[in-house]
């Protein structure tokens, strides 16, 4: 039986950035077709491919990201914790479905598939793509790193592109001109006030101010500004998008951006169930299954330069994995 300690560093000391998965797609092909299963590669783009496996009918898929978010970190194990870029977001999540689904074709069960796609990081192409698979899978299980919850429901996501404009002049002479720049260093601060909707499992819409630009050099009065924002969302996109039109008025343009909705998730019992706050590649795999959002590690250090996972939960994931699997199939 595969230790899934070892098969999640091997995964992890291939470098996998977004766009270029094609290290980790070769491996776990390559892993899945020793052991018999038939496997399915689905090119996204040149060098690029997701991959689906199966033993016939799939009951149940479990399905990650290959793709990691830059600079390569290599595994490194010290103690009780394995580091390395992809560690809980999501190499190690897909060794121990790997080891689970191992697990239970060696007992002889047959339906379940196995699931992985690339670009979840940056745009999500492989989820879309795979969504036009043949699938026949009844549930589709997930893997981000819910801390081993499983996820009641997931925040949704908004975009926007605020611009302001204004009318360049010499700086020498900035009264014949008008900023951009300035109203929207007034505006800003007032998104934070706007009153946004909540839910009861999913909390308060949140917002982030993420990117600022304008201006091209300090001696030209800005004739453009543009801020790019990320809401959370809770529930419905309607009421949000009313609430910043208004916000902006007349003194900015807005233009939308990608949408994912909020999610509301399936659980079972014998699981602590919790919400997250971030998007995943659920709401782009509609033809899966009724989902389940469910995986070791911490969203906390998703990302960091110490992304690390437990190695005890990365060992229970795979139990849990096999559990989530079972009950599915039985009910």
């Amino acid at each position: 039986m595969t230790d899934v300690v070892a098969l999640a560093a091997e995964l992890l000391a291939l470098q996998s950035s977004t766009g270029a998965e094609g290290p980790a797609v070769d491996f776990i092909s390559r892993w899945l077709i020793a052991r018999g299963w038939n496997v399915t590669s689905q090119e996204v783009a040149k060098g690029r491919a997701n991959v689906w496996a199966s033993h016939g009918s799939g009951g149940v898929t479990l399905s990650t990201h290959l793709d990691t978010v830059p600079p390569y970190i290599g595994p490194r194990l010290d103690k009780s914790r394995l580091y390395g870029r992809g560690a809980c977001d999501a190499k190690g999540i897909a060794a121990a479905m790997l080891c689970a689904a191992e697990r239970l074709a060696d007992a002889g069960e047959k339906r379940v598939d196995l699931l992985f796609v690339v670009g979840e990081e940056k745009g999500s192409d492989g989820a879309r793509a795979a969504n036009h698979l043949p699938t026949t899978s009844r549930f589709l299980v997930n893997g981000e790193p819910t801390e081993s919850k499983l996820a009641s429901g997931a925040k949704g996501s908004q975009r926007v592109v605020v611009r302001t404009r204004g009318r360049a002049a010499h700086s020498a002479y900035a009264h014949l001109g008008v900023s951009a720049i300035e109203p929207m260093l007034a505006l800003l601060p007032s998104v934070t006030s706007l009153p946004l909707p909540t839910d009861p499992v999913l909390g308060e819409t949140t917002v982030n101010i993420g990117t600022i630009r304008g201006g091209t050099e300090a001696n030209i009065v800005p004739d453009l500004c543009e801020a790019e924002l990320m809401f959370r969302l809770v529930g419905d996109v309607a009421p949000l998008r009313a609430s910043l039109t208004k916000w902006a008025g007349d003194r900015a343009e807005l233009e939308w951006g990608s949408y994912i909705p909020a999610q509301h998730f399936h659980t079972i019992a014998g699981f602590e169930v919790s919400p997250v706050a971030y998007t995943s590649d659920i709401p782009l795999l509609s033809r899966w299954g009724t989902p389940l959002l469910f995986g070791p590690g911490s969203i906390h250090v998703a990302h960091t330069t110490d992304e690390f996972i437990d190695v005890q939960e990365l060992r229970q994931a795979v139990d849990s994995y096999e559990r989530i699997v079972r009950t599915l199939l039985a009910s």
